[in-house]
């Protein structure tokens, strides 16, 4: 079961157009929570709201927040529901209508219907959304391509949650954003990932597609049990709708877990198992006793034939990062911490910059 508490809005730490952050006194603690406007309407300083603190309880990783389930102090909700008719969060208490880019009444119905390929767009899959963060910094830094950011379900749903899209939108790195699966909250929303290619393609007109799910990733330590496994399709579909899929490992040699060191287990098992197409894999230039960690990994991924291996510079994503006045983490970690789980993803963003050029 879910666990409810019910408090009174003390403070309003942000008020944004699509979520506002809290401060809730309880009857034991004063908690941080988020209120996703559209789902629940804005609430006002010293209205009593209902929490799931199902998470926090738990101590699991959601940033410490509780979530607004309800205002009682509202006695009526006289707004219109959303557009559309496609559901998110279907058949759950907080399910709610969006307008689908593939929906009849939608304006992008159109130019869904009209779509032919990619015609070689880059699509660049990221396993971690602080990925997708570091490859759009370092891309753009390179290159002013036009970028359009997909992200999956694999994480956080409402893309609102994310402070770091909030963050490349406003500073220009990122355009459109398109929100698909159970995921809502982008500017345009798709049932699925291969119509949220398409939108992205389409609708934004991207140069350059990046696709990962939103904050928070669901891990259970073993082969086949996490949520990034949607990795392996993205990428097939990339490739059978004639585009360029680029996949970006997950490297670090600073994580505490020995399945996450040198290239995670994750990304091993959507390059060996789950991935049925070919794509390229961009590494760092690595110091040697570094890159003599991940030599064998990286000699099994090339035994599959089917992968295009390449090394590029990736050490300038601090100037990008400078650049831009944004600083990236990682679950704790910033860049000096662990540089090659950056390099990495700025070595992928050179790659596709320079083919771009070409």
């Amino acid at each position: 079961m879910i666990r409810l508490k019910t408090g009174i809005v003390s403070r309003i730490i942000y008020d944004g157009e699509d979520i506002q952050e809290l401060l809730v006194d309880t009857e034991d603690k004063n908690s941080l929570a988020v209120n996703y406007t559209l789902l629940t309407g804005k609430v006002r300083e010293g209205d009593t709201v209902i929490l799931n603190t199902t998470a926090t309880f738990l101590g699991l990783g959601t940033g410490g927040y509780d979530f607004v389930v309800a205002d009682v102090s509202r006695n009526e909700v006289d707004e219109p529901a959303g557009p559309g008719h496609i559901m998110k969060l279907r058949y759950t208490p907080l399910q709610h209508s969006v307008l689908s880019v593939e929906e009849e009444k939608s304006p992008c119905r159109e130019a869904i219907m009209n779509f032919n390929d990619l015609a070689g767009t880059y699509a660049i899959i990221c396993p971690l959304h602080s990925m997708m963060a570091v490859t759009a910094v370092a891309l753009k830094y390179l290159s002013n391509v036009k970028i359009a950011y997909i992200m999956t379900d694999g994480g956080s749903l409402p893309l609102s949650f994310s402070k770091t899209v909030r963050e490349l939108k406003e500073k220009e790195i990122i355009g459109g954003t398109i929100t698909v699966g159970q995921a809502f909250g982008g500017d345009y929303e798709a049932v699925n990932i291969y119509t949220g290619l398409i939108a992205a393609k389409e609708v934004c007109k991207a140069d350059v597609i990046l696709v990962s799910m939103g904050p928070g990733i669901t891990g259970t330590g073993t082969k086949y049990g996490f949520s990034g496994v949607d990795d392996g399709h993205i990428i097939d579909a990339v490739y059978g709708f004639k585009g360029n899929p680029v996949y970006v490992p997950r490297i670090s040699f600073s994580d505490s877990r020995e399945r996450h060191r040198g290239i995670s287990h994750h990304s091993m098992t959507i390059l060996k198992e789950l991935c049925h197409s070919p794509c390229d894999i961009v590494f760092p230039e690595m110091d040697k006793s570094f890159l003599e960690l991940i030599k064998g990994q990286i000699d099994e991924i090339r035994s599959m034939s089917k992968y295009n291996i390449h090394v590029e510079d990736g050490g300038f994503i601090i100037d990008a990062m400078n650049h831009f006045g944004v600083n990236i983490e990682t679950m704790g970690r910033v860049y000096d911490d662990d540089p090659y789980f950056y390099e990495i993803c700025a070595a992928s963003a050179k790659y596709v910059a320079d083919n771009i050029r070409k």
